[in-house]
C-alpha cells in the first residue's frame, strides 16, 4: 500500500521545465509491473548492504584530534555501538567518549543508494546545533570508503569542506581520519583507531 502511494506521488505527466528535469524522467514509459520492479530493486538490501552489517557491534576507539595545524594534539578514548535498522538497509550509530573534559555524544547514519551506487552518511553531536551530510565510494583494492561534503565550522564562521577516510584494515580493526579545507588548504584535524569487541 505504501509503496502504491509513493508511486503514485511520484508521478509527473507534466513536461519537464529544463534538461535536469528530463533526465529524471523514464527513458521510456513503464508499465505498473516494470514500475513497481523498479521500485522493489531500489528498495531491496544487497551486496554493499551486507557489507556495512559486518561493522555491528560494539567498537573502542582511540582518537588523536587538532583544533589547527599548530595546536597540540588532543587525545581521547570513546565507544560505539553499530546496529542494522529498517531490515538491514541502514547502518546506524552511537558514540560517547569525554572530550577536553566534557561529555561527548554523536550518532550517525550511513546509507548505500542502489541507484546512484553511492555511500550517504549524516551526523549530529552535542558539539553543535547542525548536521554534516557526507557522500562516498567504496574502493575494494583499498579497502577505503572516502566520503565529502561539507560541515559548519564555529571557528570558521561558516562552512568548510570535510573529507573522511575509513580504512578498513581487516573486520574488526578500522582506522578513520577526518580533513577540513580551509583557505583552500586541507589539514588533518582527526584521527581513530577502532577495535571491534570479541
Amino acid at each position: 500500500m505504501a509503496l502504491s502511494l509513493i508511486m503514485i506521488s511520484c508521478k509527473n505527466d507534466e513536461k519537464p521545465a529544463d534538461a535536469a528535469a528530463a533526465a529524471t524522467q523514464p527513458k521510456k514509459k513503464l508499465t505498473p509491473a516494470e514500475e513497481q520492479k523498479a521500485w522493489m530493486d531500489y528498495a531491496t538490501p544487497g551486496a554493499m548492504h551486507q557489507w556495512m552489517a559486518k561493522s555491528v557491534g560494539t567498537w573502542d576507539g582511540d582518537m588523536t584530534m587538532w583544533m589547527n595545524p599548530d595546536s597540540p594534539a588532543v587525545k581521547a578514548k570513546g565507544v560505539a555501538e553499530y546496529r542494522m535498522i529498517m531490515d538491514g538497509r541502514y547502518l546506524q550509530s552511537w558514540h560517547k567518549s569525554n572530550m577536553m573534559g566534557m561529555p561527548f555524544e554523536g550518532e550517525s547514519t550511513m546509507a548505500y543508494d542502489n541507484i546512484t551506487k553511492k555511500f550517504l552518511s549524516s551526523w549530529i553531536d552535542n558539539m553543535g546545533t547542525g548536521v554534516m551530510n557526507l557522500e562516498g565510494t567504496y574502493d575494494e583494492k583499498t579497502k577505503t570508503l572516502t566520503s565529502t561534503g561539507k560541515m559548519i565550522d564555529p571557528m570558521a564562521g561558516g562552512e568548510v569542506g570535510v573529507k573522511e577516510v575509513v580504512t578498513f584494515l581487516d573486520d574488526n580493526t578500522q582506522k578513520m581520519e577526518m580533513y577540513c579545507t580551509r583557505d583552500g588548504k586541507e589539514t588533518k584535524t582527526m584521527e581513530m583507531m577502532a577495535k571491534k569487541r570479541k
